[in-house]
């Protein structure tokens, strides 16, 4: 490191003020402190620092989604060998096809994301922002797999222009990125994120794994099927070939779906990840949890046939769908939820609560994740607001009753 380290200091000023590459700046800024936590001391006032930076806070997130990540590209091989026939192909054969059909997705997010980061932040002369290293892992994660990459690209673009440079980049935002880029794709493109070609890739790539699929086939997914039951009972939940679901199928993720969305024990992983490196807030994801599992609740109790998603259990609620990728991940985006602690409990318990009442009662749309989070982003103020003004006055009330 110390090498590298001394490779940077005599490329730094080129790029420093009166050199030859002073434009690019920032972009070696980014790459700097990026690899390096800046020494950067305070010349005046009382500050407090430490190591950790937003470089560093935003990789530990994307750590935290490397479970997600892995699982998820085994998790496409695994859906395509068993669309075409061939389940017993070996883990690392289907992990490989798998990373092959989601490399070009993570390339596109990554390029035009970080692109556009780039030429603002040259535009406005500023620091490359840090923000979308964790949302160009998202988009690849939410997106159906086999969405067109031009359709990504033009989401992703939409996404950090109007949803993130405009409100002043990285911390400015009201809406989370990834989940813009998702409301994009599906109002603008709802035959492609949907439907029963959305999520399971049964193409070839590059002349790996061509096959034909098996008679049957159905790339629906659970929550897929369960808006189209017509019967007085929920009828069994079927995989890509015809086959039972069990719980236990549908807690590891060997469904069909998004790829990071699939898999509950990988969500896990990355959740625990993230609340013992204290990056996201506990209050709001068990919020979150509990609010599903309260309108599961209450939507099971009462359910008929006419709303057929009302008559999975509460428990299969939060298993199935992006629920608990949105729970973990994307709900406890610091930057656009609930601040106050008191404000993060009702945020998260809110967002529960919506995502499995869209998920039931709209028969339009069989996931209620993606809505409910953007909606209460933009409630997230005014929750904050609501619990300032109640400490204030209570604050207030209390010194008026001691003078």
């Amino acid at each position: 490191m110390k090498a590298l380290r001394n490779v940077l200091n005599k490329m730094k000023p080129a790029f420093q003020e009166g050199g030859k590459f002073a434009k690019l700046e920032s972009v070696f800024d980014g790459f700097e402190t990026f690899l390096f936590t800046p020494n950067t001391t305070s010349r005046s006032g009382s500050h407090i620092h430490d190591q950790n930076d937003l470089k560093r806070t935003m990789i530990t997130v994307v750590i935290a989604l490397l479970p997600c990540l892995l699982f998820g590209m085994y998790n496409v091989g695994y859906q395509h060998f068993l669309a075409i026939g061939e389940a017993s192909a070996s883990w690392s054969t289907m992990f490989v096809f798998g990373f092959l059909a989601m490399l070009p997705v993570l390339m596109v997010s990554y390029g035009v994301g970080l692109g556009i980061e780039f030429v603002c932040a040259q535009i406005h002369h500023k620091e490359i922002q840090e923000g979308f290293l964790v949302s160009g892992m998202l988009i690849p994660l939410i997106v159906p797999i086999n969405t067109p990459l031009w359709m990504t690209a033009i989401a992703t673009a939409f996404a950090v222009i109007f949803a993130k440079e405009v409100f002043g980049g990285t911390g400015m935002n009201i809406f989370n990125v990834a989940l813009v880029t998702r409301a994009f794709l599906f109002f603008s493109y709802p035959s492609a994120m949907s439907g029963d070609k959305a999520f399971v890739k049964t193409d070839g790539i590059f002349g790996f794994g061509e096959g034909t699929v098996v008679d049957g086939f159905s790339g629906a997914t659970p929550l897929g099927q369960v808006a189209t039951n017509v019967g007085e009972s929920l009828a069994p939940i079927k995989d890509v070939v015809g086959s039972h679901i069990s719980a236990s199928d549908a807690f590891w993720g060997l469904i069909a779906g998004s790829p990071g969305e699939t898999s509950m024990a990988a969500i896990l992983i990355g959740g625990a990840i993230l609340l013992l490196t204290g990056v996201a807030s506990w209050r709001v994801m068990l919020s979150v949890f509990a609010g599903g599992l309260v309108m599961g609740g209450i939507a099971y109790g009462f359910s008929t046939p006419t709303y057929p998603a009302s008559m999975l259990d509460p428990v299969a609620q939060l298993c199935y769908g992006g629920f608990g990728f949105a729970a973990v991940y994307m709900a406890t985006d610091p930057v656009t939820g609930a601040r106050t602690k008191a404000g993060q409990w009702v945020f998260g318990f809110l967002i529960g609560v919506l995502a499995i009442l869209i998920r039931v009662y709209n028969g339009g749309y069989p996931e209620g994740a993606m809505l409910a989070i953007l909606l209460m982003n933009t409630f997230a103020p005014l929750i904050d607001h609501v619990v300032v003004s109640r400490n204030i006055n209570r604050r207030l009330k209390r010194a008026h009753t001691q003078s």
